[in-house]
């Protein structure tokens, strides 16, 4: 579970959401490699939504690791632009998936934590070799122009919860649970309709939803 922004300065929060909003369309998957995805026949030669889904849910094995949830999320960012420009074969989605991980713990987890390339293969039972990790890295990076920072969902839901409990009445701070956005957000992420969607958007409708409810 990753810390929760408390500060109570809300233009600041609302300064940094500003900020995401200007930059969140530089790091949209490709709708139209997207919607390629989506209507793929399954003839073993070309990635489909059920083929995507299931590496999806096979990559949240972060939490064996115990990685935060912006680990998960820029993952899941990292994998579906890269796809969204690259027609990739069933036989390597493994290895996109894993290299698409490995670069997100990389960049969003302190050093010591990062494990080590042959601990996620071993893990996650695949059966390619770590050279085939990082040439596939390697190969992911240039594709997604090295940006690997991306502004995800996950950030904007942390921003959104902030500013609701930043004025909330005090009684009614403890009405919205962090924790289960954190997991309703995670589902979401394992269908890739939900990748279509704007970060900012997909982070606002969980908790609306969650508010609704």
């Amino acid at each position: 579970m990753i810390e929760v922004l408390t500060t109570t300065d809300s233009q600041k929060l609302l300064h940094q959401l500003n900020t995401l909003l200007e930059q969140e369309s530089r790091y949209q998957p490709k709708d139209c490699g997207l919607r390629l995805i989506e209507f793929a026949h399954d003839n073993g030669l070309r990635m489909t939504m059920r083929l995507r889904d299931f590496e999806v849910k096979v990559l949240i094995l972060t939490q064996f690791f115990d990685f935060n949830t912006e680990t998960f999320s820029l993952d899941v960012n990292l994998l579906d632009r890269f796809r969204s420009k690259m027609k990739v074969q069933p036989k390597h989605l493994g290895c996109v998936g894993l290299s698409c991980f490995y670069l997100a713990v990389k960049s969003t987890e302190e050093e010591r934590n990062d494990p080590l390339a042959t601990d996620l293969i071993r893990i996650s039972q695949y059966r390619f070799m770590v050279s085939d990790l990082m040439r596939m890295e390697k190969i992911v990076l240039e594709k997604v122009c090295w940006k690997v920072r991306a502004i995800t969902a996950f950030q904007f839901l942390q921003l959104y919860f902030s500013l609701i409990q930043d004025n909330l009445p005090f009684e009614r701070r403890n009405g919205l649970n962090f924790e289960i956005l954190e997991a309703q957000f995670k589902a979401c992420h394992c269908r890739i309709i939900f990748s279509k969607a704007k970060p900012s958007v997909l982070a606002l409708s969980i908790i609306a939803l969650e508010i609704k409810a």
